[in-house]
């Protein structure tokens, strides 16, 4: 009898788990970690931040659809991984703290014969003094953040509907953050919601983002081709915007969010401040802070992790300069090369650079878009690192399936506003997710399968998707037949 370990709940997490219990034996245990009670459809927060859907739309318990299914649920964190177990006892083993209810803190020692540690990010608004709901900017990263978002705004409306203006500020709250695509959802979805509810007149939308151009999304911009036109995401983003009468910055690094006002560093060295009566900043992304300990009981974290606590895996981490970064420099199976029974899955890992040229200020700020690992690039990981396993389990001496995002398309439909009959989304497809200049000289990628354009069709499937996403991620008859 085997036993898999995976950490985290999210969407890689969760995809990995659920293959594993639907390809492996009914002796062979699955066993799921994550601090948090409930599953969280993230691509849905940015509704929930508009107060067009609830956590209770955006959310489901694990507990009983794990154990309707076999599943082990453990609600704890992960603290420390001995992937060489202890002297006496050579077994590996996780260390996971309860942060269930009456039983915080109690720790479990997990055996394994295999580890996925897919724990996603640590949001990190201390990076940034004063970001994030503890601080003087709001979130869509968790489903109460996005509640609390809501709330936030309803409050505004309501004094704007009594005459007052004001002004809005969405974006990054820091120079290396990802995700620009959840604040591009935002801000569009943020700008629709003021018009109808009527009070667009009355509210500048700013946008601040650490991009080099509008568009660049942490994967270097993208060149779309419609109807036989290739437009660069720039000028798609920048006509998006300007439809809607929102403003940009560009290039800029949050250092500091106080109440009511943002001082940013802009790449020409500039210092400046904007103020707010309402900011919603995404944070940059760490790893959650995982030790890891050799069978002496000696730290050996560097052997399994990246200084920013993301987890090696067979990635080319040597360092070089952006005109030498290669395809061939991203990871493939995802497996630890320290420990062949460890792997890394979705945001966990740790990429061997970032997509976007990396740029700093005068100061020495970066203005470095970090690269995308969310959605269905994560499923998919998840779900290629699941079939290895359990082919590894069956006798194979490495790894047998792949799932690089140098050989990777991704498609994504971004709300730009949500009505059935006057909402729309743009929806996108990319190939590959890290560019190809060799293979595809130019832009990068395959232009027959990277197009993008918009229209109230893409909402309708944003909407589909929505539900078929619950609907698989609830392990409902026939999810494994819904794409990732």
């Amino acid at each position: 009898m085997s036993r898999v370990v995976v950490l985290g709940a999210g969407i890689s997490g969760h995809t990995a788990a659920s293959f594993l219990r639907k390809w492996l034996g009914r002796g062979d245990e699955v066993v799921v970690v994550s601090p948090k009670p409930d599953y969280n459809w993230i691509p849905s927060n940015i509704w929930v931040g508009v107060g067009l859907m609830t956590p209770a739309d955006v959310t489901f318990p694990l507990a009983p659809v794990y154990a309707r299914h076999g599943i082990d649920f453990r609600q704890a964190r992960a603290v420390e991984i001995h992937p060489e177990g202890r002297e006496s006892d050579p077994s590996p083993f996780v260390v996971v703290e309860s942060t269930r209810p009456g039983h915080e803190g109690e720790r479990e020692d997990l055996r394994y014969d295999f580890l996925i540690n897919a724990t996603g990010p640590k949001l990190n608004f201390g990076a940034t003094p004063g970001l994030g709901p503890d601080g003087h900017s709001l979130s869509v990263c968790t489903e109460t953040h996005a509640h609390e978002t809501s709330r936030q705004l309803d409050e505004l409306v309501a004094r704007m509907r009594l005459g007052e203006r004001k002004r809005f500020l969405v974006g990054t709250g820091h120079g290396a953050c990802t995700c620009e695509g959840a604040a591009f959802e935002y801000i569009v979805n943020l700008e629709f919601e003021l018009r109808t509810r009527g009070v667009r007149d009355r509210a500048d939308i700013w946008w601040l983002s650490n991009e080099y151009e509008l568009g660049d999304f942490g994967m270097g911009g993208i060149h779309l081709e419609q109807g036989g036109f290739v437009t660069p995401s720039k000028i798609f983003t920048e006509s998006l915007f300007a439809e809607r009468g929102l403003r940009w910055i560009t290039r800029a690094h949050v250092r500091e969010v106080e109440q009511g006002r943002a001082h940013y560093e802009t790449l020409d060295g500039a210092q400046r401040t904007m103020d707010f009566d309402f900011a919603m900043l995404l944070p940059p992304f760490s790893g959650v802070g995982i030790t890891a300990v050799d069978r002496h009981g000696a730290d050996i974290t560097p052997r399994l992790f990246q200084p920013n606590g993301f987890m090696k895996v067979d990635a080319d981490y040597t360092p070089r300069p952006f005109e030498q970064w290669s395809p061939r420099d991203w990871p493939r199976t995802y497996q630890s090369p320290a420990y062949p029974t460890v792997f890394a899955a979705g945001i966990a890992f740790a990429p061997p650079h970032a997509i976007s040229r990396p740029r700093q200020t005068p100061s020495g700020a970066p203005i470095a878009p970090a690269p995308p690992r969310t959605g269905m690039p994560s499923a998919t990981i998840g779900k290629a690192v699941a079939r290895s396993i359990v082919d590894m389990l069956g006798g194979a001496p490495a790894p047998t399936h792949e799932a690089s995002m140098a050989n990777m398309g991704a498609a994504c439909i971004a709300s730009a506003g949500a009505s059935l009959v006057k909402g729309t989304a743009a929806s996108m497809t990319v190939f590959p997710i890290v560019p190809d200049y060799e293979r595809y000289p130019g832009s990068g990628r395959d232009r027959r399968f990277t197009f993008g354009e918009i229209g109230l069709a893409g909402h309708w499937i944003k909407i589909l998707l929505h539900h078929a996403f619950l609907h698989k991620a609830r392990l409902r008859p026939g999810w494994s037949l819904i794409p990732e």
